[in-house]
């Protein structure tokens, strides 16, 4: 199969002059350049339409249409991109410090806006052109002064202000004032200005970015109507919410998804998840809402079987947890929130501590870490292999959650899943004063933060009982 996308050189070399007997037994099917005759909306008589399809270099596959009307003269060109809207929309900026840089390709798709910064005039999205910067300029200095004389009478402000546009358009294209810049803006992300590899740090810029809602909406790429949140304007539970954000790996923009659960017999939570395309970062977190409550929750579950690994467990980021069989705590904070089985967490908890202390991925194996000495190295290797026994389900042990906010949760199997079944206990317990300070609770003020008079009082009996 003939590739149908070729740079534009190889399409010159093909239809370059060739002797009169050659030209007459050239096959149409290898002619480069398609015409199709179709009517022409200026006399509705029918002209010749004519499509190349090309590539252009560094960039991707276009479509360049051409129409004449021999009957009438008129005449119109077109460039449209010959693949898909990309996941991301564009944004060029060009400083032009001299002639030869308004010799560079332009391509501007049919949603793209240009502007010239310095001019401060801009070009709506419209027909796609493939042209230069010149090209773009020139188009707009020729519109602008193509109907000043009939403004000039009826609207004479108007026609100073064009005017000064018009003289200092002019300048710009003589080459009389440098440097100013252009910009091109797509959210399709099928528009081009063509780099120079002696461009230096601020002469050529290109910006990738996440849509807007009603960038999507206006490419047709999502439903116009809103079924976002229900009448009331509350999130929806179980649907899946995308929002823009940016990657704390690379800084590049990317896409967090949302997803609001409701863990019965329990409360609900949010689900988030972060991943990045540039880097491949990726992240998964929970976040439980509500009323801090007043006591915190200790959650101690003894698992015997395949069965009990399969319960459903939820850790905030506030929970510790313990296992004491393995030899195993985890303080606060440090796998984040988490709604997953008991084998699931376990086995995060392995594979985080195995790539941290041997120093390996998952898939490279080996031992890593020559830092450790072989005493430290059997410990180890001793620690996961009673953590993978666990794993298993080859053998017992205690997992205990101790969660100052009561945020975390474990499933519980009795015929009443609202209460803790034989093999689990719950008890509240009155948090410390250091869980307090640590959460910001120490400090949180709830009655009288309304009334400075009464907070006033407060503070001058708290400093007379210090004097005293």
């Amino acid at each position: 199969m003939p590739e149908l996308f070729t740079p534009i050189g190889e399409k010159v070399e093909k239809t370059a002059p060739a002797a009169a007997g050659e030209q007459e037994q050239q096959e149409d099917e290898n002619r480069p350049v398609d015409e199709i005759e179709s009517l022409c909306m200026n006399c509705h008589k029918n002209g010749i339409t004519r499509l190349l399809l090309t590539m252009i270099p560094y960039f991707r596959e276009v479509v360049i249409m051409s129409f004449s009307c021999e009957h009438c003269g008129f005449q119109n060109n077109e460039i449209q991109p010959a693949g898909t809207v990309q996941l991301k929309g564009v944004h060029y900026e060009l400083r032009l410090t001299a002639m030869a840089d308004f010799e560079r390709q332009v391509v501007k798709s049919d949603a793209a806006t240009v502007k010239f910064i310095e001019l401060d005039v801009e070009v709506p999205a419209g027909r796609g052109q493939l042209t230069n910067v010149e090209g773009l300029l020139s188009t707009i200095v020729d519109d602008l002064e193509a109907d000043q004389p009939a403004r000039k009478d009826a609207q004479p402000e108007v026609y100073a202000k064009i005017n000064d546009i018009v003289t200092k358009g002019r300048a710009m294209l003589a080459g009389e004032a440098f440097p100013f810049r252009v910009s091109l803006d797509d959210p399709t992300g099928n528009s081009f200005i063509t780099p120079d590899l002696r461009d230096g740090v601020g002469k050529w810029e290109k910006r990738e970015y996440l849509r807007t809602k009603e960038q999507n909406e206006a490419l047709g790429l999502v439903d116009t109507v809103t079924t976002d949140l229900d009448e009331n304007g509350n999130i929806i539970p179980d649907q899946v919410y995308q929002f823009p954000a940016s990657c704390p790996g690379c800084m590049h923009p990317c896409t967090t998804n949302m997803k609001m659960v409701d863990i019965p017999h329990f409360r609900q939570v949010v689900l988030m998840n972060t991943s990045c395309d540039d880097c491949g970062y990726k992240s998964n977190d929970v976040k439980t809402g509500g009323e801090i409550p007043e006591k915190g929750r200790k959650t101690t579950i003894h698992v015997k079987n395949p069965v009990d690994l399969a319960r459903d467990i939820l850790k905030s980021e506030s929970c510790a947890l313990e296992c004491p069989e393995l030899n195993l705590s985890v303080n606060p904070g440090t796998l984040g929130g988490r709604f997953t089985t008991v084998e699931g967490l376990l086995t995060q908890v392995r594979d985080d501590l195995r790539n941290q202390i041997f120093q390996t991925d998952k898939e490279g194996g080996g031992e890593g870490g020559d830092s450790l000495t072989e005493t430290d190295r059997k410990t180890w290797n001793d620690f996961f292999a009673n953590l993978d026994s666990a794993i298993k389900g080859e053998r017992e042990f205690t997992i205990t959650l101790v969660d100052p906010l009561a945020c975390s949760y474990v499933q519980s199997l009795a015929d009443d899943p609202s209460q803790p079944d034989d093999q689990m206990t719950v008890e509240e317990y009155e948090r410390t004063a250091e869980e307090e300070e640590e959460l910001g609770l120490a400090d949180m003020k709830t009655e009288g933060y309304e009334d400075p008079a009464v907070e006033a009082a407060k503070a001058a009996a708290e400093e007379a009982k210090k004097t005293e």
